[in-house]
C-alpha cells in the first residue's frame, strides 16, 4: 500500500509526524469530522494536538495500528492504545471492522487472566503518562482486578495483627512453629505493601477506595497507609511530602476509627506541623485524635504553640481534640474513657498552668472542657489552679473567682479543702463554698451514722425484759439463743463500719474546726483591709 505524507501532525510539542491523511481519517472519527469542514484544502494542513494521551509514544503505536490494520494488544500498552482510541474517536462509526477502541475492550475481558506484575505494569503506564482521565475504562477494571486479588488473598490469609494476642497458638505451645505460622500468615497479608510503592499518591488514593469498596480489613489497609507514608516521605521534596500525607490523612479518615493506633495519628501531627497541609487535612486529623483521645499521653498533647505566638504550649489545639472527644458521642461518651480523658487534663493543666503568656479564658477553657461526672475527685485540678493562680500573681479577683466557679468544691478532699482555707492566693468566698461543702459532708454523715445506730441494733437489745421467776428467765434465755444468730459475721461488719464511720466524722470534725478558725482569720483580715465596708463578692452558684 502507497503511502503518502501529506498530513503534519504535532503532538503535544514533543514531536512532529507526517503521516497519510487518507490512512489515520479512516480509522479517526475526530479528523473525519475536522477534515469535512475544510473541502478544497489540500495542502500544507497541519494538526496540533496539545493534549494527546501518552504523548508522542501513544500517538506512535496508533500510527501502527492505523497503517497494518492491527496492533499486539498487551498490558503494557494497552492504556496507551485504549486511550488514544478514544482521544481520536477510534470506535464503530470511523471503522466499522478494524476499530481500536474495541479491539482494546476486548483485550480488557482478559485482564483476570493477567499476572500481578502485568497489572502493575498497566496502572504504573495510566500514571506515568497522565492517562487517570483519559483511560477510565483501563485504570477502572485494573483497580477493581488489583483489589478482588488483595481481598482474596486477606479471606484466605488473615493478618496476624486482627487475631488475638491471647490466640492459643501462641499461649499453649511451646513449638516455636506456631510463632512462625503467625509471622507467615503476617507476611502474607502484606506481601503486597512494596509492590504498590510504585503508585503515586492519587493511584494510591483510588486504590484505597477499590480496597474499602471490597470490604478488605481496615486494619490492613491502615498498615499499608503508614507503610506508605514512611517509605516515600523519606526523599520526597517538601511538596510531594505535603501531598503525601493529605492522601494519608484522607484515606485513613475513610476507615474505622479504631484501625490506626492513637501513636500513629500523634506521629502523623507532628510530621504535619513543618508542612503546609490543607485545612480540611488538618482538621480530619485533629477529629481522629480526638476520637482516641483516652488513648492519648501527656507528651503527646506538649505540642508547641504555633510560630508567631507568645505562649509555650498549642492550647488552643487540645481544646479541638477535646471537643473532637466530646463529639464522637456527645455527653454519653462511656465513663472509663471519659475519667481518662480527665485525668490526662489534670495532668495537661498542672504542665501549662506556669506558662506566665497562658491567658486565664484559655485555662478556664480547660477546665470546662469536660463535664462535671467525668472527675470523681476535683482534687488535682485544684492544685492546678493553685499552681496558675502562683505563677499568675497579678490575676484580677474577677478572673480568680470566674476560674474557681468550675470547682465542684463538694468533690474535694477534706485535705484539699483545709489547704484552700489557708491559701491566700484563693478568693474568701472559696474557702468560704470549701467550708459549707465540708460541713453538708458531716453532717450528712451524720445522718447515716446515726440511721445505721437506729437500723443495725443487735436483736437481743429489744430483748431486755425484767427477770419475773424462772419461767421469765427461761423464755429469755430461749430468746436470747434464737437471736444469736444474728450477732455473728454480717452484724460484726455493720458494727466494724460504723466504728470506720464515727472515725472519718470525728477527723472531718476536726478539718471543719481548723477551717472555720482560719475562716475567721481571713474574714478578720478582709474586714480590716477593706475598712471602707466594701461587700464580699458574691458565691458562685
Amino acid at each position: 500500500m502507497a503511502v503518502c505524507c501529506d498530513l503534519e501532525v504535532d503532538v503535544n510539542g514533543q514531536e512532529t509526524f507526517m503521516v497519510d491523511k487518507k490512512i489515520i481519517t479512516s480509522y479517526s472519527g475526530r479528523l473525519s469530522k475536522l477534515f469535512g469542514k475544510s473541502v478544497g484544502i489540500k495542502k500544507n494542513l497541519k494538526v496540533i494536538f496539545h493534549d494527546f494521551p501518552g504523548g508522542a509514544e501513544g500517538f506512535e503505536l496508533m500510527l501502527r495500528f492505523c497503517y497494518n490494520g492491527r496492533i499486539d494488544i498487551t498490558p503494557s500498552n494497552i492504556s496507551l492504545l485504549h486511550s488514544a482510541a478514544q482521544f481520536m474517536e477510534m470506535n464503530k462509526s470511523a471503522s466499522e471492522k478494524h476499530n481500536l477502541l474495541e479491539q482494546t475492550e476486548k483485550s480488557l475481558e482478559e485482564i483476570k487472566y493477567w499476572t500481578w506484575q502485568e497489572l502493575l505494569i498497566a496502572l504504573k503506564q495510566c500514571q506515568d503518562f497522565l492517562l487517570i482521565a483519559n483511560s477510565a475504562g483501563v485504570l477502572g477494571r485494573c483497580l477493581d482486578s488489583l483489589a478482588g486479588r488483595l481481598a482474596l488473598t486477606s479471606e484466605s490469609s488473615p493478618c496476624a495483627s486482627t487475631s488475638s494476642p491471647d490466640s492459643s497458638s501462641v499461649r499453649f505451645s511451646s513449638d516455636t512453629r506456631s510463632t512462625e505460622s503467625l509471622k507467615n500468615s503476617f507476611t502474607r497479608s502484606t506481601w503486597w505493601f512494596e509492590d504498590l510503592l510504585l503508585l503515586s499518591p492519587k493511584l494510591v488514593e483510588m486504590v484505597t477506595k477499590s480496597m474499602v469498596s471490597r470490604n478488605i480489613d481496615h486494619v490492613i489497609i491502615s498498615k499499608f497507609l503508614l507503610f506508605y507514608h514512611k517509605s516515600k516521605s523519606s526523599a520526597a521534596t517538601a511538596d510531594e511530602k505535603c501531598k503525601i500525607v493529605e492522601t494519608i490523612i484522607d484515606m485513613l479518615y475513610t476507615l474505622d476509627q479504631s484501625s490506626v493506633s492513637c501513636k500513629s495519628l500523634f506521629g502523623f501531627l507532628r510530621v504535619s506541623l513543618s508542612l503546609n497541609l490543607s485545612k480540611s487535612s488538618r482538621s480530619k486529623l485533629e477529629s481522629m485524635i480526638g476520637y482516641q483521645m483516652d488513648q492519648a499521653t501527656l507528651d503527646n498533647l506538649l505540642v508547641p504553640s504555633p510560630h508567631g505566638t507568645n505562649y509555650l504550649y498549642d492550647v488552643n489545639l487540645v481544646l479541638r481534640f477535646l471537643k473532637a472527644f466530646i463529639q464522637r458521642g456527645g455527653f454519653q461518651v462511656s465513663l472509663m474513657p471519659m475519667q481518662k480523658v480527665a485525668s490526662l487534663m489534670d495532668l495537661y493543666m498542672a504542665e501549662v498552668a506556669p506558662d506566665p503568656c497562658l491567658k486565664p479564658s484559655k485555662f478556664l477553657a480547660l477546665a470546662k472542657a469536660l463535664p462535671d461526672s467525668a472527675r470523681e475527685s476535683q482534687d488535682k485540678m485544684y492544685r492546678a489552679i493553685d499552681l496558675y493562680f502562683e505563677v499568675h500573681a497579678g490575676l484580677s479577683e474577677e478572673d480568680k473567682i470566674k476560674i474557681c466557679c468550675d470547682l465542684n468544691y463538694e468533690k474535694l478532699s477534706a485535705e484539699a479543702c483545709l489547704h484552700l482555707s489557708q491559701n491566700a492566693k484563693f478568693p474568701s468566698n472559696s474557702a468560704v463554698q470549701a467550708l459549707i461543702s465540708q460541713q453538708f459532708k458531716v453532717k450528712s454523715l451524720l445522718r447515716t451514722t446515726n440511721n445505721y445506730k437506729f437500723e443495725n441494733d443487735p436483736p437481743c437489745s429489744f430483748n431486755k425484759t425484767e427477770k419475773k421467776g424462772k419461767e421469765d428467765e427461761a423464755n429469755e434465755q430461749i430468746i436470747l439463743y434464737a437471736g444469736k444468730p444474728d450477732l455473728s459475721a454480717d452484724n460484726e461488719k455493720l458494727r466494724a463500719h460504723l466504728q470506720v464511720m464515727q472515725c472519718r466524722v470525728m477527723e472531718l470534725e476536726k478539718v471543719c474546726r481548723k477551717m472555720q478558725t482560719q475562716m475567721a482569720k481571713i474574714m478578720k483580715s478582709k474586714v480590716s483591709r477593706h475598712s471602707n465596708a466594701r461587700s464580699l463578692p458574691k458565691l458562685c452558684s
